[in-house]
Protein backbone atom coordinates (compact mmCIF):
# COMPACT_ATOMS: atom_id res chain seq x y z
CA UNK A 1 0.00 0.00 0.00
CA UNK A 2 1.60 3.34 -0.87
CA UNK A 3 2.34 5.57 1.73
CA UNK A 4 -0.73 8.12 0.27
CA UNK A 5 -2.53 7.36 -2.98
CA UNK A 6 -3.48 10.01 -5.51
CA UNK A 7 -6.70 9.63 -4.41
CA UNK A 8 -5.90 10.83 -1.01
CA UNK A 9 -4.07 13.61 -2.27
CA UNK A 10 -7.02 14.77 -4.22
CA UNK A 11 -9.26 14.02 -1.45
CA UNK A 12 -6.72 16.78 0.67
CA UNK A 13 -7.60 19.28 -2.08
CA UNK A 14 -10.92 19.22 -1.90
CA UNK A 15 -11.18 18.94 2.10
CA UNK A 16 -8.99 22.41 1.45
CA UNK A 17 -10.76 24.11 -1.53
CA UNK A 18 -14.32 22.75 0.58
CA UNK A 19 -13.60 23.84 3.91
CA UNK A 20 -12.16 26.99 2.78
CA UNK A 21 -15.53 27.97 0.51
CA UNK A 22 -17.65 26.82 3.52
CA UNK A 23 -15.96 29.00 6.30
CA UNK A 24 -14.64 31.87 3.68
CA UNK A 25 -16.15 34.93 5.30
CA UNK A 26 -15.23 33.63 8.69
CA UNK A 27 -11.54 34.00 9.05
CA UNK A 28 -11.11 37.77 7.35
CA UNK A 29 -8.51 40.05 8.97
CA UNK A 30 -9.51 42.91 11.03
CA UNK A 31 -9.28 46.26 8.34
CA UNK A 32 -6.91 48.26 10.00
CA UNK A 33 -8.73 51.83 11.01
CA UNK A 34 -5.93 53.60 8.84
CA UNK A 35 -7.31 51.69 6.22
CA UNK A 36 -10.18 52.20 3.64
CA UNK A 37 -12.88 49.30 3.99
CA UNK A 38 -14.07 50.28 0.52
CA UNK A 39 -10.94 49.50 -1.09
CA UNK A 40 -9.79 46.99 1.02
CA UNK A 41 -12.88 44.56 -0.17
CA UNK A 42 -12.47 46.07 -3.66
CA UNK A 43 -8.75 44.63 -4.00
CA UNK A 44 -9.98 40.91 -3.06
CA UNK A 45 -11.30 38.68 -4.95
CA UNK A 46 -13.65 35.99 -3.87
CA UNK A 47 -10.67 33.38 -3.66
CA UNK A 48 -9.10 35.89 -1.20
CA UNK A 49 -11.88 34.31 1.38
CA UNK A 50 -11.39 31.16 0.32
CA UNK A 51 -7.43 30.66 0.87
CA UNK A 52 -7.94 33.00 4.06
CA UNK A 53 -10.39 29.95 5.22
CA UNK A 54 -8.56 27.31 3.94
CA UNK A 55 -5.13 28.29 5.86
CA UNK A 56 -6.88 28.49 8.86
CA UNK A 57 -9.40 25.47 9.08
CA UNK A 58 -8.39 23.51 6.40
CA UNK A 59 -4.85 22.12 8.15
CA UNK A 60 -6.56 21.40 11.72
CA UNK A 61 -8.91 19.01 9.77
CA UNK A 62 -6.43 17.20 7.19
CA UNK A 63 -3.53 16.81 9.66
CA UNK A 64 -6.21 15.37 12.17
CA UNK A 65 -7.44 12.89 9.58
CA UNK A 66 -3.57 12.30 8.36
CA UNK A 67 -2.62 11.59 12.04
CA UNK A 68 -4.97 8.75 12.26
CA UNK A 69 -3.99 7.16 8.79
CA UNK A 70 -0.68 7.38 9.63
CA UNK A 71 -1.06 6.02 12.97
CA UNK A 72 -3.07 3.40 11.96
CA UNK A 73 -0.90 2.39 9.03
CA UNK A 74 2.57 2.21 11.46
CA UNK A 75 0.77 -0.31 13.19
CA UNK A 76 0.00 -2.37 10.26
CA UNK A 77 -3.77 -1.61 9.64
CA UNK A 78 -4.64 -0.59 6.19
CA UNK A 79 -5.92 2.92 5.91
CA UNK A 80 -7.58 4.82 3.34
CA UNK A 81 -8.19 8.94 4.04
CA UNK A 82 -11.65 10.23 2.87
CA UNK A 83 -13.24 13.26 1.94
CA UNK A 84 -16.88 13.77 2.67
CA UNK A 85 -18.36 14.59 -0.20
CA UNK A 86 -21.34 14.23 -0.15
CA UNK A 87 -21.63 16.24 3.03
CA UNK A 88 -19.12 18.90 1.57
CA UNK A 89 -21.58 19.38 -1.18
CA UNK A 90 -24.48 19.59 0.91
CA UNK A 91 -22.73 22.26 3.09
CA UNK A 92 -21.64 23.98 -0.15
CA UNK A 93 -25.60 24.41 -1.48
CA UNK A 94 -26.15 25.13 1.97
CA UNK A 95 -23.48 27.89 1.80
CA UNK A 96 -24.78 29.35 -1.73
CA UNK A 97 -28.30 29.36 -0.30
CA UNK A 98 -26.90 31.41 2.75
CA UNK A 99 -28.63 28.72 4.81
CA UNK A 100 -27.25 27.98 8.22
CA UNK A 101 -25.21 24.14 8.00
CA UNK A 102 -25.17 22.11 10.39
CA UNK A 103 -21.49 21.17 11.49
CA UNK A 104 -20.12 18.49 9.40
CA UNK A 105 -17.31 15.76 9.13
CA UNK A 106 -14.25 17.43 7.94
CA UNK A 107 -12.85 13.88 6.82
CA UNK A 108 -12.62 10.20 7.79
CA UNK A 109 -10.27 7.29 7.66
CA UNK A 110 -11.03 4.00 7.07
CA UNK A 111 -8.95 1.56 8.47
CA UNK A 112 -8.77 -2.23 8.67
CA UNK A 113 -9.58 -3.64 12.37
CA UNK A 114 -7.02 -3.41 15.39
CA UNK A 115 -6.98 -4.73 18.45
CA UNK A 116 -8.08 -2.66 21.30
CA UNK A 117 -4.69 -1.04 22.68
CA UNK A 118 -3.74 -0.08 18.63
CA UNK A 119 -7.10 1.28 18.07
CA UNK A 120 -7.02 3.25 21.13
CA UNK A 121 -3.89 5.05 19.93
CA UNK A 122 -5.47 5.36 16.34
CA UNK A 123 -8.68 7.28 17.78
CA UNK A 124 -6.56 9.26 20.13
CA UNK A 125 -3.79 10.36 17.65
CA UNK A 126 -5.95 12.90 15.31
CA UNK A 127 -6.71 15.04 18.90
CA UNK A 128 -3.50 14.90 19.82
CA UNK A 129 -2.45 16.68 16.16
CA UNK A 130 -4.91 19.41 16.89
CA UNK A 131 -3.60 19.75 20.73
CA UNK A 132 0.07 20.07 19.27
CA UNK A 133 -0.68 22.31 16.26
CA UNK A 134 -2.40 24.39 19.07
CA UNK A 135 0.72 24.18 21.72
CA UNK A 136 2.60 25.30 18.20
CA UNK A 137 0.58 28.10 17.49
CA UNK A 138 0.70 29.40 21.41
CA UNK A 139 4.23 28.76 21.89
CA UNK A 140 4.39 31.10 18.82
CA UNK A 141 2.97 33.51 19.73
CA UNK A 142 3.88 33.84 23.08
CA UNK A 143 7.60 33.58 22.58
CA UNK A 144 7.44 35.56 19.39
CA UNK A 145 8.81 32.88 17.32
CA UNK A 146 6.58 34.17 14.41
CA UNK A 147 6.46 37.84 13.20
CA UNK A 148 3.38 39.64 14.35
CA UNK A 149 1.82 39.91 11.02
CA UNK A 150 0.80 36.17 11.21
CA UNK A 151 -1.02 36.44 14.32
CA UNK A 152 -4.14 37.14 12.33
CA UNK A 153 -3.88 33.37 10.71
CA UNK A 154 -2.01 31.97 13.95
CA UNK A 155 -4.51 32.69 16.36
CA UNK A 156 -7.90 31.26 14.87
CA UNK A 157 -5.73 28.59 14.03
CA UNK A 158 -4.60 27.63 17.12
CA UNK A 159 -8.41 28.18 18.58
CA UNK A 160 -9.91 25.87 15.84
CA UNK A 161 -7.06 22.81 16.80
CA UNK A 162 -7.82 23.37 20.34
CA UNK A 163 -11.55 23.18 19.80
CA UNK A 164 -11.57 20.22 17.11
CA UNK A 165 -9.25 18.25 20.25
CA UNK A 166 -12.14 18.40 22.70
CA UNK A 167 -15.25 18.49 20.68
CA UNK A 168 -13.70 15.10 19.12
CA UNK A 169 -13.47 13.93 22.39
CA UNK A 170 -16.52 13.90 23.20
CA UNK A 171 -17.77 10.49 24.15
CA UNK A 172 -20.51 10.14 21.06
CA UNK A 173 -20.50 7.43 18.62
CA UNK A 174 -18.72 7.71 15.40
CA UNK A 175 -16.49 10.38 17.41
CA UNK A 176 -12.59 9.79 18.52
CA UNK A 177 -13.77 9.84 21.89
CA UNK A 178 -16.17 6.94 21.28
CA UNK A 179 -13.52 4.75 19.40
CA UNK A 180 -11.13 5.60 22.27
CA UNK A 181 -13.62 5.27 25.19
CA UNK A 182 -14.43 1.32 23.63
CA UNK A 183 -11.07 0.47 23.06
CA UNK A 184 -9.69 1.41 26.15
CA UNK A 185 -13.40 -0.45 27.43
CA UNK A 186 -12.01 -3.54 25.78
CA UNK A 187 -8.73 -3.54 26.95
CA UNK A 188 -10.26 -4.32 30.43
CA UNK A 189 -12.36 -7.31 29.39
Amino acid sequence: MPFISVQELIDIAVMAFAIGFIFQDSFRPKIREDVDPVAYYQQTTWFTGIKEAALVAAPAVIFHELAHKFVAMAFGAFAVLHAPYFWYFLAILMRLGNMPFPFIVGGYVSLSPLPPFPSAIVAIAGPLTNLLIWALSVASIRFHIIPKKYYPILVPLGKINLFLAVFNMIPIPGFDGANFLRSILLLWR
